[in-house]
Formats: structure tokens, sequence, C-alpha cells
């Protein structure tokens, strides 16, 4: 039998501001897009336009940088404000090198920055960044909640952001945060072709949809940052995206 699954950016999009609802922009788009939701439908939603909403600002002229964020600064090459964000943000440094600096975020995450970012930002009234929001997953449950109000059908959402990874050049989109979907799915047991149990494959099934969804959101000016995923399918138990997180003591590389 064949299998498909259709990825569609939604259109008109605006940008977001804080306090804007998320449910009613995607409602527009789905409009405006002619998409008729139906039940198991996804929504991949780009980070930042959920930091946006929930005013997850700090500007930088209000922060005073610690003696460790200084001299980190001299390593990075980034303003030292900067770097005290994403200390604030962080509960260890991994590394740091010029124009970067690795950590452990403190939802969990190992990535760069702390996920702190300053592009396709509105500067108004001084410089400032965007964090990550304060709860992905719940961020997911609450929209989840509420497409569910104005669709009338039970639905998945991710929020993704774009992730570097050890070994290999380029960022790839994965999942923050999700509601409605197996993020993690393990088939260990499950037979392959020649009947042979899996013995340890977790499949990051939330970090898969992100990843595709992140091919028609982009990167730069795109401006496409909710995707509209229809034909995914599976029985798997649902789990959100704090599922897809290794703990540091079964982390090889830590």
């Amino acid at each position: 039998m064949t299998r498909s699954i259709t990825y569609t950016a939604l259109p008109g999009i605006p940008l977001v501001r804080p306090g804007d609802d998320l449910v009613g922009v995607i409602a527009d788009g789905v409009r405006t897009g002619e998409i008729a939701v139906a039940s198991g439908d996804i929504f991949v939603i780009a980070q930042k336009i959920v930091s946006k909403a929930e005013n997850r600002y700090v500007y930088l002229d209000d922060v005073t940088p610690s003696d460790r964020a200084k001299e980190l600064a001299k390593t990075v090459g980034k303003d030292p404000r900067h770097i005290e964000v994403v200390l604030s943000e962080s509960t260890e440094v991994l590394r740091a090198r010029q124009n970067v600096i690795i950590v452990a975020h403190r939802l969990g995450f190992v990535m760069a920055n702390a996920g702190i970012d300053e592009s396709n930002i509105e500067q108004d009234r001084g410089h400032r960044v965007l964090l990550l929001p304060e709860d992905p997953d719940g961020s997911c449950r609450r929209l989840k909640a509420g497409l569910h109000r104005q669709f009338g059908v039970d639905l998945g959402v991710i929020i993704n952001d774009s992730f570097g990874r050890p070994w290999r050049n380029g960022v790839v989109g994965v999942a923050l945060g999700s509601a409605g979907i197996p993020a993690l799915q393990s088939i260990i047991g499950k037979p392959d072709l020649f009947g042979r149990p899996m013995q340890v494959t977790e499949i990051a099934v939330a970090d898969e949809l992100a990843a595709a969804a992140s091919l028609l959101m982009g990167q730069a000016a795109e401006g496409q940052p909710v995707i509209h995923v229809r034909g995914f399918s599976s029985r798997a138990p649902i789990n959100s995206a704090s599922a897809l997180l290794r703990a540091k003591e079964r982390d090889m590389f830590r």
C-alpha cells in the first residue's frame, strides 16, 4: 500500500508580537490556505513565533554581565551581556570557542547559545534577544487545546527549532516540544525483515516530523513559520518531546 505524508506551509502568517493569539493566527492561515483540517493532522510551529507570543524577550540594556560572562565573552567574541543571558538559561557550559558556546540548557537540551537568538527579531527600544519558551511541552498542550476548540478535531502540535549536531555540518529541525503525538517510539522487540528482533532502536518521531517541516519553513526571510502535516499515523503511545532528552548519566559524550 502506498503511503504519503503531505506538508503545507500556511500562507499569510503575520509578524507575531507579544500577547498575540497563535491559535487565531493559525486558524486564519488555515482559512487563507483553504485547508480542511482533519483529525490526526499535525501543526509544526516555529519556536520563534511561540517565544515572541509568550514575550520571551530580554533587552541587553537591562542585563549586567557577571565576571564569568565577561571572561567567556573574550573567548566567544560576543557581547558579555548576551553571554550573561546564555548563562542564565543554562545549567552547564560544555564548550566555548570563537562565535559559539555549547551549553546544557535548563530544559535539558544540549545546544549552542542556549537557543538564544537575534535573527528575524524586530528591534524597538534597544537591542534585544529572544529566549526559548519557558515550557515548550506546556506551550504545545495549550496550543493543541486551543486548536481543538477552533476546529473540533484531535490534532498534534510540535514546536521546532534548528539544532547543530555533533560530527555533522549544518543545522536540522528538532522538536523542542510536542503534544498529541508519540515523540519517541520504541520498536525494541519488533522483528526486522528476516524475523530478527530489534535490540535497541528507538525512533525520534517528533524530530523527524520537525526536520521535514523545516525544509518549508526555511532559515532566513521565508516567513513560513507554521506547517500543516497530513498523513502521519502511529499506534505508538503518545509521549511528549521531553522523552527525547537523554539523561546526562547515559550521555557517553559528556
